[in-house]
């Protein structure tokens, strides 16, 4: 028999790490090709993993809860007889190699000596995402024992309060010595930095919560980003009331036709691919003294999601119609949402568009999403009085802010490429077929 060696998948360019949610196999189980084999989480998405191949799951390495590197081998699994028998090890287990050994996840029980923390505790994006769906509120989620490392209250946990509740059954009671309190969001505090905190902060003015690991991710990104990139932004306005035009007149049949509902995302993603193609430069990454410039266009595009910001990529934009870039779109937000994502479907962005328009904002300054060098923010599109000429007209106006890395995109370019977007909107021989 050979044995087939399963890997903590790499879930993006910039993740480092993963947290195994459940094994949905334990050892000894037959198991089949692509067959979800367990949930993981990281700071950027949640995914169920398949089996890399058929037979029987010979070892699990790092249990539930366990924090992992990338590419790390967290189990592994017979095959050559699909069918046979397992026969567990005797003796002790033997100890995994350095380079794959796994690294325990955090705890987040108090340390000794410390004060047990008033409230907050940790749960992940797929436990949120669960307790959001069935109506839970959070004080209720923290009244619950949790079975997990540190008394982590694990989706296995939540499903069966689910359970109960449904069946009439009361909740169960919160584990001796808890506080009920409720926290906005998924944090934590941590015990061994609390006392100096709350002597500094006392409470009742102050509460001292902790990021999340999302949020501690993202700072880091960010922070990178802007030492790495010097930013400069530029602001244009542009009409969007052919775009406005062509989609009340194209929704309904297009939404007959394809089954989801017609956006302003896809006359965005269009808009900048033919810019990107009129001036490829600012498609392109930096190394050291070289400028790597992509003949080819993947667009990321950034997605709220119950765990953060997720951005997943439409790969060869460039090659895709119309009609094309707005399925490609609906599929990944949809996958986003649905936490269905796969690690190619997040990585080898060339050029981001981050709509923070959808939340009302007018204008915004995005950071650049490395190594690329520039990335398109939209602002909400609202009907406003414009002079065009020289009369007052109300038009569909919204504002556009491109963020680009000085070392390459000059302003010349920026704003050459930022109104070529602009145009690409606003010209009103749009009769894309759909």
């Amino acid at each position: 028999m050979a044995r087939i060696e399963v890997i903590m998948p790499q879930m993006g360019e910039s993740i480092t790490e993963g947290t195994i949610v459940r094994w949905l196999k334990k050892v000894g189980d037959t198991v089949g090709k692509d067959e979800t084999l367990l949930e993981i989480s990281t700071d950027k998405v949640d995914s169920e993993i398949p089996s890399p191949a058929a037979g029987i799951l010979a070892e699990i390495l790092t249990p539930e809860n366990g924090t992992v590197p990338v590419r790390t081998v967290i189990a592994t699994i017979e095959t050559g007889g699909a069918g046979a028998a397992h026969e567990p090890r005797s003796g002790p287990p033997e100890a995994p190699s350095r380079e794959s050994a796994p690294v325990p996840a955090a705890s987040h029980a108090p340390l000794p000596g410390a004060p047990s923390p008033a409230g907050g505790r940790f749960y992940s994006p797929l436990v949120l995402s669960i307790a959001r769906t069935e109506g839970i509120p959070l004080t209720e989620l923290e009244s619950l024992p949790g079975t997990g490392e540190a008394g982590r209250l694990t989706k296995k946990d939540l499903l069966a309060h689910v359970a109960a509740r449904k069946s009439g059954g009361s909740p169960s009671p919160a584990p001796a010595g808890a506080t009920v309190k409720a926290v906005p969001g998924p944090v934590t505090l941590q015990p061994a930095d609390v006392p100096a905190l709350r002597a500094k902060y006392p409470t009742p003015g102050h509460e001292i919560l902790q990021m999340s690991n999302v949020m501690q991710k993202m700072a880091q990104h960010m922070v990178q980003s802007v030492q790495t990139s010097p930013h400069v932004a530029a602001v244009h306005e542009v009409d969007m009331s052919a775009v406005v035009k062509h989609r009340e007149a194209h929704a309904e049949e297009f939404e007959k036709k394809e089954g989801f509902k017609l956006t302003f995302t896809p006359y965005i993603a269009e808009a900048v691919v033919k810019a990107i193609k009129k001036y490829p430069l600012v498609n392109s990454s930096v190394e050291g003294d070289k400028i790597i410039r992509k003949n080819f266009v993947n667009l990321g595009l950034a997605v709220a999601s119950d765990g953060g910001l997720i951005v997943p990529v439409v790969k060869h934009a460039e090659e895709k119609s119309f009609t094309g870039l707005a399925r490609a779109v609906n599929d990944l937000a949809s996958r986003t949402r649905m936490k269905k994502l796969l690690p190619d479907d997040i990585q080898g962005g060339t050029f981001t568009i981050s709509n923070y328009g959808v939340f009302g904002t007018l204008v915004g300054i995005p950071i650049i999403n490395q190594p690329q060098v520039a990335i398109l923010g939209t602002g909400a599109i609202r009907k406003r009085p414009v002079v065009i000429d020289d009369a007052i007209a109300i038009r569909w106006i919204a504002y556009l802010t491109l963020s680009f890395d000085h070392r390459i995109v000059d302003g010349a370019l920026g704003g050459m490429f930022l109104e070529e977007i602009v145009q690409n909107l606003q010209r009103r021989d749009r009769e894309t077929k759909i």
